[in-house]
């Protein structure tokens, strides 16, 4: 049995329709699709209200870098390397970003100025630290930039809170999960998590 006229016409612009929506699907995967990967940052703060600090680089880490997927308690630890300083508060996060590594490091850096960071001591009191740990689970050796980070196995402050968000993350290096390298690690510094 044939179609009549207006059968025809609508089963016609059915089928344009679905086409034209099967095309633009088309185009969405092939142009339009942003990767998103996960990442790891280290926040710390330890110079004036720690607590707020953490929070103000929450926010812009949001706003510039990538959505937070998730994040760790805030732990208070000793500090790192100088221990003529107050303590730190410390987080773990792990954000979503479509931003490549350099790109990345240069907005961190950014926010870090933004905020009040001076770099003046390596390991001296600081407004605001923000280190990438992991970019997925890329391997990067460049100038300024390493990641995964080359000391993080080695600071409880970070495997602790890292641990709690993802423990069983395998560092693309040492080929061990977060739990592992915690177990290996030799800092023995009190991380205290905060209510």
């Amino acid at each position: 049995m044939g179609f009549g006229i207006n059968q025809r016409q609508n089963s016609f612009a059915t089928f344009a329709r679905r086409s034209n929506r099967s095309a633009a699907t088309n185009n969405m995967q092939t142009f339009g699709q942003k990767k998103y990967i996960n990442v790891f940052l280290s926040i710390g703060s330890n110079i004036g209200d720690r607590m707020t600090n953490l929070r103000q680089a929450l926010g812009l880490i949001e706003k510039n870098i990538g959505k937070v997927a998730k994040k760790s308690h805030i732990y208070e630890t000793q500090p790192w390397g100088e221990p003529n300083q107050d303590a730190f508060l410390n987080q773990v996060v792990m954000i979503n970003t479509s931003l490549e590594p350099r790109e990345m490091l240069e907005k961190i850096t950014r926010i870090e100025r933004e905020m009040g960071r001076e770099r003046k001591e390596k390991w001296g009191p600081r407004i605001i630290d923000v280190d990438i740990l992991f970019y997925g689970k890329r391997i990067i050796r460049d100038k300024g930039l390493e990641i995964p980070h080359p000391e993080l196995h080695k600071r409880g402050f970070v495997l602790v809170p890292m641990m709690e968000i993802a423990p069983e993350f395998e560092h693309p290096i040492l080929l061990k999960q977060i739990d592992e390298l915690y177990m290996d690690c030799e800092d023995n510094n009190d991380v205290v998590m905060l209510d």
